[in-house]
C-alpha cells in the first residue's frame, strides 16, 4: 500500500528463533510435542476439576481459568512456529500481526490478575477460615474471574491501539517468533520514545501493583501458618501455598526481563520469550499437579484408580 512517496507495511516476516535450516523438522517435532504436552495437560486439570464435585471450590475454579489461559496463550503463539519450522512459512498479516500482539497481551494480562486473585483466596482461605465460605461465594467467584478477563482486556486494547497507531513503512522482518511490542517497536518509521516509555510504565504498574498484593498477600498467610500448631497442617498450608508461589516467580521473572528493563539483548529475549509463552504453560499442570494432594487424588479417581498411599 503507498500512500505518496510512502510505502506502508501490509504484512511481516517473523524471523523466529534463528536456527539452522536441518533443525526445522527436530525443532518442528520438540515444539510440537510441547504444544501437545500443554493442551493435554492443562485440558486434564479443566476436566477433573469440572467432573469431581470436591474441587468445586474457588480454589480450583480459579486454577481452572489458568488452565484455560495456559492453552490458549500457547494456541496464539506457537502454532504459527510450527509453521515456520516445518514449511518456512513466516510471513503473517499486519491484521494477523495485531491480533497476535492484542490476544499475548490479553492473555497475560488475564493471567497476572488471576494471579493475584489466588493470592487473595489462599488469604481469605488462611487467614480469615471462618468467614471464607460466607465471602467467596460463587457468584463473588464470578465475578472476580470476571474481572480478570475484563482488566486483561482494557489493558490489551490500550496497548494494542497505542502500538498500532505508529507508521510502518520501512523494513519489515520481525526479529522474534511473534508479534510482541519489542519486536514490532523496532520496525516503527516514528520516534518510539514514547510508547516505549507508556510501555514501561504501563506494564510496570500493573506488574509491580500485582507483585506487591501477592507478596502482601503471602506475608499474611505464612505468619498465619507460623501460628497453627500441628505439623500436618502447617505442612498441607505450605504444600497448597507453595505450587501458586512457584508459578508466580516462574511468570514473573520472565516478564521482567523482557519488558521491564533497560536495553535489549535480541538472542536472550528469544530464549526468554520461548520458555515465557511455550514452556511455562506446559509447566503450570506440572507444577499443581505434583504439589498439590488433592488434585493427584482427583486425578487418580477421574482414571478409576484408587491413589497408593505411602507407608
Amino acid at each position: 500500500m503507498q500512500s505518496g512517496n510512502q510505502t506502508f507495511v501490509t504484512h511481516f516476516i517473523l524471523v523466529g528463533l534463528h536456527h539452522h535450516p536441518k533443525l526445522g523438522v527436530p525443532l518442528f517435532l520438540v515444539f510440537l510435542a510441547i504444544y501437545l504436552l500443554t493442551i493435554s495437560g492443562n485440558g486434564l486439570i479443566i476436566l477433573t476439576i469440572l467432573v469431581d464435585v470436591r474441587l468445586h471450590r474457588p480454589m480450583y475454579w480459579f486454577l481452572c481459568h489458568l488452565s484455560f489461559l495456559d492453552m490458549t496463550i500457547s494456541c496464539a503463539i506457537v502454532p504459527k512456529m510450527l509453521a515456520g519450522f516445518l514449511l518456512n512459512s513466516r510471513a503473517i498479516s499486519f491484521g494477523g500481526c495485531v491480533i497476535q500482539l492484542f490476544s499475548f497481551h490479553f492473555l497475560g494480562c488475564t493471567e497476572c490478575f488471576l494471579y493475584t486473585l489466588m493470592a487473595y483466596d489462599r488469604f481469605l482461605a488462611i487467614c480469615k477460615p471462618l468467614h471464607y465460605a460466607t465471602i467467596m461465594t460463587r457468584s463473588v467467584c464470578n465475578c472476580l474471574a470476571l474481572g480478570t478477563w475484563l482488566g486483561g482486556s482494557l489493558h490489551s486494547i490500550f496497548q494494542t491501539c497505542f502500538m498500532f497507531r505508529l507508521p510502518f513503512c520501512g523494513p519489515n522482518q520481525v526479529d522474534y517468533f511473534f508479534c510482541d511490542i519489542p519486536a514490532m517497536l523496532r520496525l516503527a518509521c516514528a520516534d518510539t520514545v514514547i510508547n516505549e516509555l507508556v510501555t514501561f510504565v504501563d506494564i510496570g504498574f500493573l506488574a509491580l501493583t500485582c507483585f506487591v498484593l501477592i507478596l502482601t498477600s503471602y506475608g499474611y498467610i505464612v505468619a498465619a501458618i507460623l501460628r497453627i500448631r500441628s505439623a500436618d497442617g502447617r505442612r498441607n498450608a505450605f504444600s497448597t501455598c507453595a505450587a501458586h508461589l512457584t508459578v508466580v516467580i516462574v511468570y514473573y521473572v520472565p516478564c521482567t526481563f523482557i519488558y521491564l528493563r533497560p536495553g535489549s539483548q535480541e538472542p536472550l529475549d528469544g530464549v526468554v520469550a520461548v520458555f515465557y509463552t511455550v514452556i511455562t504453560p506446559l509447566l503450570n499442570p506440572i507444577i499443581y499437579t505434583l504439589r498439590n494432594k488433592e488434585m493427584k487424588s482427583a486425578l487418580w479417581r477421574l482414571g478409576g484408580r484408587r491413589e497408593v498411599q505411602p507407608h
